[in-house]
């Protein structure tokens, strides 16, 4: 590994050279406080009487997570006046203790309340693959910083898919964790029973190594999963009105691993896409109680998209939203016991190919929702997903896959996914 400082300014050199281009990417970038960083980390790896696990590694960071002296504003500005942070949150101390730099403040949808990215206050980024394509939200620049190689991990954030959507339009490897699994102290909030912190990377050794990071040694020993898996493949949701690109990678995937000598068992999910509006309730609900007292503001200064959506608290009585957490018990319960057996759950992780940034401003409130579709099913149960993509020589985008299963399995689901990235990919 070269200098970490001289590493460092390679990338900051990179970011200057987009000019105003870099203002969809970073709410905050200090050239100075990334070199002072570097400087600090590469004295740390020095220093170490071990390899340190992320030595020297650039890591965007999503503007949710607190940085001592930098304020955290989830790309709004409403939260633009707030006081700057008065201490790094304990995913930014783990991850500086591994050798890592952080590498700027990354954009992001409005509050982190929306699965296309679009932002009205920074600009919206083009994906990796296409320029005037949606870069998926919530995580939307942080991706976009990893799949240009500006940085080799974004810490990202997912209440709904805000991971596995910008991974898989960028063709990443994400991981949604378990929500108890990282600390969510020092990141702000957008409903507080869904919210949780993992990593973004280009490939799953990075990914992992990140999230074993951020989890403080979660899945120390992940290994390609050996023998042959059992894998549940749903029906009735997930798999359903797929488009012909998003059907098309999936049943390629699924025809490989058969081949490989596993076990695909069709399983009946329909109960999960009949709850898909407890997650609409829900996290409406949850978020009202964090901006409620803001809402005047947010009515001439925010995303009036990302407004309404707080605002749908306000049809629903406190009843509607107690019979909702109970019916997600529910699904949490029935999820849990229906995925008991199986190595993992497998189902693609978009429902349709990427639109068109226009596209998306046109016709927000749909695609918004196809692209949250798959994702949120699984926040909505409470479980954990990782999200890889499924590469091949013909196609210029690749499709991505969702790994899923219940809470608690992360390290279960990793082995299987990193024997499915080498299965797949050859990797």
């Amino acid at each position: 590994m070269g200098s970490v400082v001289e590493r460092a300014k390679a990338a900051i050199a990179r970011v200057e050279a987009l000019g105003e281009g870099a203002r969809s990417l970073f709410v905050s970038f200090s050239p100075e406080r990334i070199l002072a960083e570097a400087s600090e980390a590469e004295a740390r790896i020095e220093g170490a009487d071990r390899p340190l696990p992320l030595a020297g590694m650039l890591v965007s960071v999503k503007d949710l997570y607190d940085e001592k002296g930098e304020r955290t504003t989830a790309a709004s500005t409403l939260l633009l006046e707030r006081e700057p942070a008065t201490a790094d949150c304990p995913v930014i101390e783990r991850i500086k203790a591994a050798g890592a730099v952080p590498f700027g403040r990354t954009s992001m949808s409005e509050f982190a309340y929306s699965g296309v990215g679009l932002n009205p206050h920074y600009g919206t980024p083009g994906n990796v693959f296409d320029p005037q394509g949606i870069p998926g939200g919530s995580t939307s620049a942080g991706a976009v910083t990893v799949a240009v190689g500006l940085c080799d991990v974004a810490l990202g954030t997912d209440t709904g898919g805000s991971i596995r959507i910008p991974s898989a339009i960028n063709g990443l490897y994400g991981h949604k964790p378990s929500q108890d699994k990282v600390p969510l102290e020092g990141v702000h909030p957008l409903a507080a029973s869904f919210d949780s912190c993992g990593p973004l990377a280009v490939d799953f050794a990075t990914m992992l190594a990140a999230y074993q990071v951020m989890s403080g040694g979660d899945a120390p020993d992940v290994e390609s999963a050996p023998g042959k898996l059992r894998f549940a493949v749903p029906g009735g949701a997930f798999t359903n009105d797929l488009d012909a690109w998003a059907r098309r990678t999936f049943e390629d995937a699924l025809a490989r691993i058969e081949a490989g000598g596993h076990e695909l068992v069709e399983v009946d999910m329909t109960f999960l896409q009949e709850a898909v509006g407890l997650n609409r309730i829900l996290v409406s609900a949850e978020a009202y109680e964090v901006y409620k007292n803001d809402l005047d503001r947010l009515s001439t200064i925010g995303d009036p998209r990302v407004l309404a959506r707080i605002r749908f608290r306000e049809t629903q009585s406190d009843e509607d939203v107690a019979n909702a957490y109970a019916a997600r018990r529910e699904v949490i319960s029935r999820t849990n016991e229906l995925l008991a057996g199986f190595d993992a759950m497998l189902a693609p992780t978009l429902q349709m190919l990427p639109p068109k940034i226009a596209e998306a401003e046109a016709d927000f409130d749909r695609l918004n929702a196809a692209m949250l579709r798959n994702t949120s099913l699984l926040n909505l149960a409470d479980a954990c997903a990782m999200s890889m993509p499924l590469r091949q020589p013909s196609d210029v985008r690749p499709g991505a896959l969702m790994i899923g299963g219940a809470k608690g399995t992360d390290a279960r689901v990793l082995s299987v996914g990193a024997r499915l990235d080498r299965d797949l990919n050859g990797v």
